[in-house]
């Protein structure tokens, strides 16, 4: 077994209180012991207690996190949606009809154009410390489109995610339920072969309570895993619905009544917040604190689209959650690593823990803190996924 150490972390947040120091397992004056072969964790723990290594790297006293776990994202798509986001600022509301413009430019694309698209936004968001994300397909809208969108991003990712219940086919405008039978039936039967999970945009102007209980069960029975758009823009059934059928998370989460917080409590559903979202569509916060309060899981994530919220960064999602949604910068950190591994299902990834997969982020900082203490500052300088040093390089 060949090994590197990374050694003199001032500060190290592995995720395991069990290591180190509060909820976050911090140690200082720390190091990580990476085994080349499996690209995971050897060991973790002071570096004055470090096992030799056959090669190592000075952090010069930075501090180190695990890799960002970006669990929800939408980056199989041609086109742009700048005019609308410039009307937005000026008043217009965001409505869920905007999905149709990158839907006409995605079917229109062609997939090396797609995959061109996808591969830039993921170098983007690795350079800023993502080293595990989630991507969904539904700007296709048809079987063949569908498919060839998971198709792509399965060949980066294992967490992909089939969205065909993005919101009706234009195609379909005049008859749904002839489109959700599509989605339950053809184009699930082409789309399961690449996917993991099945998602469902359950939304006024989108799919209603039972549309999506249809969509979700279908999807099951294939062996696809849940995982919903819950309660973004009003009150809904989405978040009850996600609990009920045991999905791994509702995301967004923005309009919750207080039985909408209880069932998430009481459940394993992951409530994943989407901050950009927000940002974007200049729409009403999601109150991470009455969650965390309540006890409910927390993941943060990008919901990185070129509509509702066109940003790559997690650096600025945390900051936009300590700062507008009541969140500790701690708090943020976790769900944006450990509570993104979390609503993926996943043991491996959003802890540096022996096992674990080595994914971590050197930061040009002496604290995590820094992340919403200097928000938009580029402040992540290297990155490992795997236990291969990779910032700049393509995921591939």
């Amino acid at each position: 077994m060949t090994t590197t150490v990374i050694t003199n972390i001032g500060n190290l947040v592995t995720n395991d209180p069990d290591r180190g120091t509060g909820p976050l397992g911090q140690i200082q004056d720390a190091a990580v012991v990476v085994d080349d072969a499996t690209g995971t964790v050897a060991w973790v723990g002071p570096a004055a207690e470090a096992p030799a290594a056959d090669a190592a790297h000075d952090a010069e006293g930075r501090a180190a996190i695990p890799g960002f776990v970006d669990s929800h994202s939408h980056l199989v798509f041609a086109g742009d949606r700048t005019q609308e986001f410039n009307a937005r600022m000026e008043g217009r509301s965001y409505e869920a009809g905007g999905i149709r413009t990158t839907v006409r430019a995605t079917r229109a694309a062609t997939d090396e154009e797609l995959e061109a698209n996808l591969v830039r936004h993921l170098d983007e968001a690795l350079r800023q410390g993502t080293t595990t994300f989630e991507t969904k397909s539904g700007y296709g809208l048809t079987t063949e489109d569908e498919a060839r969108a998971l198709r792509i991003a399965s060949a980066h990712t294992d967490e992909v995610t089939y969205l065909g219940a993005h919101i009706v086919s234009p195609d379909y405008a005049e008859d749904p339920a002839a489109y959700v039978d599509l989605v339950t039936g053809e184009m699930l039967d082409a789309c399961a072969p690449y996917a993991r999970w099945v998602d469902v945009f359950c939304e006024n102007g989108a799919f209603d309570g039972d549309q999506a209980r249809a969509i979700l069960t279908a999807g099951q029975a294939k062996g696809l895993m849940a995982r919903v758009h819950a309660n973004q823009l009003t009150y809904g059934p989405g978040v009850q619905l996600a609990v009920e059928l045991d999905a791994a998370s509702a995301d967004h989460c923005t309009h919750l009544t207080d039985e909408d917080v209880a069932a998430l409590a009481s459940g394993n559903t992951v409530a994943t917040l989407l901050p950009g979202a927000e940002f974007s569509t200049r729409a009403q916060w999601p109150d991470a604190r009455r969650l965390l309060d309540a006890g409910v899981t927390v993941a943060l994530s990008t919901d990185c689209n070129p509509g509702s919220s066109y940003t790559s960064s997690m650096p600025f999602c945390l900051a936009l959650a300590v700062r507008d949604m009541r969140m500790t910068p701690d708090e943020a950190l976790w769900s944006a690593t450990a509570g993104g591994a979390q609503a993926l299902r996943r043991t491996d990834v959003g802890r540096l823990a022996p096992g674990a997969r080595a994914d971590l982020a050197l930061l040009d900082a002496p604290s995590h803190v820094h992340l919403a203490y200097r928000p938009g500052v580029p402040l992540v300088s290297r990155v490992w996924r795997r236990g291969r040093a990779v910032r700049g390089r393509r995921l591939g």
